[in-house]
C-alpha cells in the first residue's frame, strides 16, 4: 500500500462508514444529509488513497470486500468514539439510532417479537426495525439481514450465534378433527393422519422417521410456506401439524399422541461477528438475548 498520502480525512471515513451501514450510496447520502455523488467521490478518493477496493455490488446493494470489512471495524470504533466525544462535549448521552433488520419465521414475528420490540422501543426510540418474516434462511454474510432468529445452529465461522432456549413441540390437531377419526392415532399407527406441513414434506420426513413415525408422502395433504397459515389450517380441522406446546395450548389444540422422546425446537440468535461492534445492533441483539426460553 502506498503511504505517500497517509493524511486522515474524516469526511471520507464517515462516507465509507455510512455506505457500509446503509448498503448504498444514496442511503448514505440521506444519512449524512449530503448528495450521492459526494459520497461516491469521497469513497473513490479513499479507495485510491488506500489502493484497495472497499465495496462490490450485489444487485442494488453494496457489499464490503475483505479489505472493506477489515476497515469497517476500525472506522466504526472511530465513529463510536467520535459520537461519545460529542456527547461528552454537549453533556448529552449518545443516541443509539438507525436501521436494524431482523429476520425470523412468520410465527416468531407474529407471536413472540411484539413484546420484545416494545422493550427495544422504550430503550432506544431512535432505532428503526425492519422485520423480514420468512421461513427461508437469510444470508447474513451477504447482509440480507443484520440479526436472525433461527431454529438451527449456523455453521459459518463468520457468524456469532447464541442459544436462547428450547421449546418442546409435538403433533397437534383440533379436537373436532380427532373426533372424526375412527380411532386415535398412536406413534406406532399414524397411517390415518392427514398432515399439514410447512415447506417441503421431503425435508420433514427424515426427521419424523428418526422419531419412529412412519408417515407416507401422500399423508401430507396441505403444504404451505407459512407457519401462521399452518396454524390456522390446523385450527380449522384440516389435519395435524407440528406445533410448539405453548402455542398449541394458547389456541386450544390437542396433542395427537405422546412421543417416546420430546421434540425439541431450539432458537438461536445469530449475527455477523463484525456487526457486534455496531451500537444499534448491539442494543437489539442484547434485547433479544434477554428473550430466554421462559418467554419463547
Amino acid at each position: 500500500m502506498d503511504n505517500s498520502d497517509a493524511s486522515f480525512d474524516w469526511n471520507q471515513a464517515r462516507a465509507f462508514l455510512a455506505a457500509a451501514e446503509t448498503g448504498s450510496f444514496s442511503a448514505a447520502a440521506r444519512a449524512l444529509q449530503t448528495t450521492q455523488p459526494t459520497i461516491g467521490r469521497q469513497i473513490a478518493a479513499l479507495e485510491q488513497r488506500l489502493q484497495v477496493t472497499l465495496f462490490e455490488r450485489a444487485g442494488r446493494r453494496l457489499l464490503l470486500t475483505d479489505a472493506g470489512a477489515r476497515l469497517h471495524e476500525a472506522v466504526e470504533r472511530m465513529g463510536t468514539a467520535a459520537d461519545e466525544f460529542a456527547a461528552i462535549a454537549t453533556g448529552q448521552s449518545m443516541a443509539v439510532e438507525g436501521l436494524v433488520r431482523i429476520t425470523c419465521t412468520d410465527m416468531v414475528a407474529t407471536h413472540h417479537l411484539p413484546t420484545v420490540l416494545k422493550a427495544i422501543r422504550r430503550q432506544a426510540p431512535g432505532i428503526e426495525i425492519e422485520l423480514i418474516e420468512s421461513n427461508t434462511t437469510a444470508d447474513l454474510l451477504r447482509r440480507d439481514a443484520d440479526i436472525a432468529l433461527r431454529h438451527f445452529r449456523p455453521t459459518q465461522s463468520n457468524l456469532y450465534a447464541r442459544l436462547l432456549g428450547e421449546r418442546e413441540a409435538a403433533f397437534y390437531a383440533s379436537a373436532d378433527y380427532l373426533d372424526r377419526l375412527a380411532s386415535r392415532p398412536t406413534p406406532d399407527d399414524v397411517g390415518a393422519l392427514q398432515l399439514i406441513c410447512v415447506n417441503e414434506p421431503e425435508r420433514l420426513m427424515p426427521f419424523t422417521a428418526s422419531l419412529g413415525l412412519d408417515f407416507r408422502r401422500d399423508q401430507f395433504r396441505v403444504v404451505t410456506s407459512s407457519g401462521n397459515v399452518a396454524l390456522a389450517l390446523t385450527e380449522a380441522g384440516l389435519g395435524a401439524s407440528i406445533m410448539p406446546d405453548d402455542l398449541a395450548s394458547r389456541f386450544g389444540l390437542v396433542k395427537v399422541f405422546e412421543l417416546p422422546q420430546p421434540m425439541k425446537v431450539p432458537t438461536w440468535l445469530v449475527t455477523h461477528r463484525e456487526l457486534q461492534t455496531s451500537p444499534r445492533i448491539r442494543v437489539v441483539f442484547d434485547a433479544l438475548s434477554v428473550w430466554t426460553d421462559e418467554h419463547l
